[in-house]
């Protein structure tokens, strides 16, 4: 008989993966759904199909019914709070997968309090945007236990995921120093692209011809970005696609990093200044391709590039 699962964070990821698990996994019921704002829950239980998942009213509810919890969620506190709500339930024998984006001593002490509890834990962060997530080409990290990396595989490759990087038997927080410092590479090729284009746009050469490099020499990723800084994607969502927000606490958690392990990362510190002035411009609606927009900002150009 397939576990039980339950899901914890109905965000841009979250929402993509469930989608996922839900068409392609092996369940023999409905994949329980929680999210802090409830109608977010019953938007996609609604949109998956009569059947497929099942809101629960609270993180308790879904607990107790649940073999395997997976967790992901926008910060370190959020993410704290939820975990917290888990272990005042009986988990004796159940997983928690911890896919958000944490600062590995973040993820170390909550497994630590899972584990002390006779549950078990794993650190799961995955890599991709929401495009991904909801096309199940995600890249997930599994570290821990090899039991419980087992236990969670078949919830990411090919099902969530189109690829996994296997961290058996290492400790939780090397998951999530990976993973920061893989998202230091976003940060960084869109603060290039950001520069580029301003200066192709003062210099006269033109934004697209700078494109037209970009969608032959890197295509994938970077031409997305470049893509959506062109036309005008970043500052004309209502709900940003990476927000400012978790921008600045992934490059945060990085610089931490960096500076405890006797390194700096100085383009994380451009880019996490001008994430700054995006938050200052956009609030909370500024996404990371706002970068853009700060870099137009100070070299005399409109935040907007209409």
């Amino acid at each position: 008989m397939a576990p039980t699962l339950f899901w914890i964070g109905l965000g841009n990821m979250g929402r993509g993966m469930c989608k996922n698990i839900v068409e392609k996994a092996n369940l023999d019921g409905p994949l329980l759904l929680y999210n802090r704002t409830k109608q977010r829950s019953l938007d996609l239980s609604s949109s998956l199909g009569e059947g497929k998942t099942e809101v629960v009213d609270s993180i308790a509810d879904g607990v107790t019914r649940a073999d395997i919890i997976f967790v992901i969620l926008s910060n370190d506190q959020v993410v704290r709070e939820a975990i917290g709500q888990i272990l005042k339930s009986d988990i004796n024998g159940k997983l928690v997968v911890e896919c958000s984006t944490i600062h590995p001593d973040t993820t170390e002490s909550l497994g630590k309090a899972v584990v002390e509890k006779g549950g078990q834990y794993l650190a799961a962060p995955v890599f991709g945007p929401p495009a991904l997530a909801d096309a199940g080409q995600l890249i997930g990290v599994l570290c821990g236990p090899k039991e419980s990396v087992q236990r969670a595989r078949p919830y990411f490759k090919g099902v969530t995921s189109r690829a996994e990087i296997d961290m058996s038997d290492e400790p939780y927080g090397k998951a999530l120093t990976l993973k920061l410092i893989g998202n230091t590479f976003i940060l960084n090729m869109i603060e290039q692209l950001a520069e580029a284009h301003v200066l192709a746009e003062k210099s006269g050469l033109g934004t697209q011809h700078i494109h037209h490099f970009v969608e032959s020499f890197f295509p994938g990723p970077y031409a997305a970005y470049s893509n959506r800084m062109l036309q005008g994607d970043y500052f004309k969502r209502d709900y940003p696609l990476f927000a400012v927000d978790l921008a600045r606490k992934d490059a945060g958690h990085a610089l931490s990093l960096a500076k405890a392990a006797g390194t700096t990362m100085k383009n994380v510190e451009t880019a996490d200044a001008h994430l700054a002035k995006v938050k200052e411009f956009a609030g909370e609606r500024g996404d990371i391709a706002g970068i853009y927009g700060a870099v137009r900002m100070e070299a005399g150009l409109k935040f907007e590039n209409e």
